[in-house]
């Protein structure tokens, strides 16, 4: 019986397989057709066939990642074939959004308080944060050298002919750097309330040590009962989570659809070059800096990749990491990271982690002296990266954080501005890798803390 079991699971396995690649080969050539002048009904054909193979495939392996991923691609065809009404079809995305700002600020305050004041870890958090600094540190420095040597590699920014309205526009004015009398004062929130409504997830990490701090020092009749309520509430968050990751697909393919629908493909084709060189850049990154940092630390790669692909999928789909941050924690904790541990480093993560945008900036900056014809030296590109190193602190949760440190780097070291516009409009496509990797980064960093903190974890 057990092997007539495993017979047909391994069928049903095998035609998933075989759906997916149909679906995959099938999906191929009905966009190369596009390009290659076929009929137009021909390769509409051939595309919906070919989703429709995917969608067996997510009907047989069903997961959060394939049907994101579906509905990605189904959000490109309706982009490609009915851009009016892609144009139309933000609400999804928007209120996926919502939902998740919504539960953010409750599910970080309860996570981070009873992590502290119901595990007894004050002690901890210091040594914690300190290590989580010099982790995104190390890693958004490499990041910055992987971006310079991918674009000196790939000279995607050689040739580029600059439009006469890119010329002559001029760009926003840079914002100057922040001090560090600044980064630090921004990390206190001036309230609660403000820190809440203004989606400041650092400021609400910060209150939220300090309040479980001052809970853990109470005596354990008096803190008991708030702990309960709050370990009740982080209960709730969570299962609140899974309810509204249901509508993370939808949301992922609306997004898609609305992007591709208002920029279109064509006017990004220019810009092909810059956007492969930056995910290639992106691999190495994870194979040649993340990949060996978790083996050194004996985190489970495998494993760690299967917990982190959820979150990832949906980064790379909404563009925004703050809609992966419930997810990521659910997952980190179940991949077997201390709730503690996970609640503090993750939410750091959203103002010192770079990872994804360390590989951008610098392969922005090496790229914008090529469109201008500049021929940049050795020491002129080590003085971009020292720049990049110390603008990009305490600002990745900033909204266009990477165009203000951009800019800022362009000034600081004499490079013309106007390419800069360029960029923009690939931004998006380079957006969507940009946050999977500091995603992936903040993942990666609370496994490898929470190795060094608890031995037997994950």
């Amino acid at each position: 019986m057990s092997t007539t079991a495993s017979m047909r699971a391994v069928s049903k396995d095998r035609f998933a397989r075989l759906f997916l690649l149909a679906g995959i080969a099938l999906l191929a050539i009905g966009f190369a057709s596009a390009f290659v002048h076929a009929p137009e009904k021909v390769a509409l054909t051939v595309r919906c066939v070919g989703i429709g193979g995917l969608l067996l495939f997510a009907v047989r392996r069903p997961s959060l990642m394939t049907w994101t991923f579906l509905a990605m691609i189904a959000g490109i065809e309706l982009g490609i074939d009915a851009p009016h009404l892609a144009a139309q079809v933000r609400l999804p995305g928007d209120l996926f959004l919502r939902f998740i700002r919504m539960i953010v600020a409750p599910l970080l305050f309860a996570t981070i308080t009873t992590g502290i004041a119901g595990h007894n870890e004050l002690k901890s958090i210091g040594r914690v944060a300190l290590k989580a600094l010099v982790f995104f540190e190390v890693v958004t420095t490499l990041g910055l050298i992987i971006g310079v040597v991918a674009m000196n590699l790939s000279g995607a920014g050689w040739g580029v002919t600059l439009p006469a309205s890119i010329e002559s526009a001029q760009p926003a004015s840079a914002a100057a750097p922040q001090t560090w009398q600044q980064i630090i004062l921004n990390l206190f929130p001036n309230n609660l309330a403000e820190a809440v409504a203004q989606n400041q997830i650092l400021q609400v990490a910060i209150f939220s040590i300090l309040f479980g701090s001052a809970l853990a020092m109470i005596s354990e009749p008096k803190r008991k009962p708030l702990v309960d309520v709050l370990q009740s509430l982080v209960e709730v968050m969570f299962q609140l989570t899974r309810f509204i990751m249901y509508l993370a697909p939808l949301a992922a393919g609306a997004a898609i659809a609305y992007t591709v629908g208002n920029t279109g493909i064509a006017t990004l084709l220019p810009l092909v070059k810059l956007v492969g060189t930056y995910y290639v850049a992106l691999t190495a990154f994870g194979l040649f800096v993340l990949t060996p940092t978790l083996v050194l630390f004996r985190v489970p790669v495998r494993k760690f990749i299967a917990a982190v692909g959820e979150p990832a999928a949906v980064g790379f789909a909404t563009t925004t990491s703050e809609a992966a941050l419930p997810l990521a924690m659910e997952r980190m904790e179940e991949f077997g990271v201390p709730r503690w541990i996970v609640s503090f480093v993750i939410p750091t993560g959203y103002s010192f982690n770079m990872t994804g945008g360390s590989v951008y900036l610098s392969m922005a900056a090496i790229f914008v002296g090529q469109a201008a014809g500049m021929h940049l030296a050795f020491g002129r590109q080590l003085a971009i990266v020292l720049v990049l190193m110390a603008a990009s602190k305490g600002i990745a949760g900033v909204p266009r954080a990477s165009l203000v440190v951009l800019l800022a780097t362009a000034s600081a070291v004499h490079l013309p501005t106007a390419p800069i516009l360029l960029i923009l409009g690939v931004d998006t496509l380079m957006d969507m890798g940009r946050t999977m990797m500091n995603v992936v980064g903040n993942c990666a960093a609370a496994a490898v803390i929470g190795r060094t903190e608890s031995p037997a974890a994950s």
